[in-house]
């Protein structure tokens, strides 16, 4: 089970000591709140955080006076018949035996697509193509972008390509694997199963996360820093 971190609803700001992960969790623990998360990294990555470990007596003065701007960050919603879920990250529909290829049929915009044998899908935000999508091949998309990038998990074509969409038309998954569920996940944590010919859609949300970093950081220096 996913352990949130609980932000006072009148906090002006919080303060994030570690990497990607935790910067995760805060900003679901903030999503819709309008509080914005500044990230120190402390972890091995943090492509999120704004100042390494070593600058953090000179960050926190300048956070704390202001010194910061924002960075509104867009969300994912995925409805399946279990309800409605928000990721900051991204949505991964994914075999539920490891090594075991399952069947996915996607449409867009209620155009249905090719359906696709592979290992999984997933579907994510801006802030979180950097993560588990670049890992597989997917494209990475500038913080701020009201899109969503679908890519698939091991295809088994030459022909399956990355997408991205903008906001309106969404994606609708469907389990097309016979006598096998799929696991849906939602920013890393399983929230239910599709058995075969069930189906889980997928879109651009109306909530977003904030996230705050100092002046002179933007998406290309961050992307510079952490992929060299």
């Amino acid at each position: 089970m996913e352990v949130v971190p609980t932000v006072e609803d009148d906090a002006d700001l919080v303060v994030v000591l570690g990497g990607d992960g935790t910067m995760l969790r805060a900003l679901r623990a903030t999503l819709g709140s309008g509080t914005p998360v500044f990230g120190v990294k402390f972890g091995r990555v943090g492509f999120l955080t704004s100042a390494d470990a070593s600058r953090l007596e000179e960050a926190l003065p300048r956070v704390f006076s202001g010194d910061y701007r924002v960075v509104e960050l867009w969300t994912l919603t995925a409805r399946t018949g279990g309800g409605s879920h928000s990721a900051v990250n991204d949505v991964v529909v994914t075999s539920s035996r490891p090594g075991r290829m399952v069947e996915l049929g996607w449409e867009i915009g209620g155009e249905e697509l090719e359906a696709q044998p592979c290992d999984g899908m997933i579907c994510c935000t801006p802030s979180g193509s950097t993560a588990y999508n670049l890992s597989n091949g997917g494209p990475v998309m500038m913080w701020g972008l009201e899109a969503m990038a679908i890519t698939f998990v091991a295809p088994h074509s030459l022909h399956a390509r990355p997408l991205v969409v903008p906001r309106g038309p969404d994606l609708t998954v469907t389990n097309q694997t016979a006598e096998h569920a799929v696991t849906v996940l939602v920013d890393g944590n399983a929230v239910g199963e599709l058995g075969s010919g069930d189906s889980l859609s997928v879109g651009i949300g109306d909530d977003t996360s904030l996230l705050a970093v100092l002046p002179e950081i933007t998406f290309f220096t961050r992307y510079h820093d952490v992929f060299p």
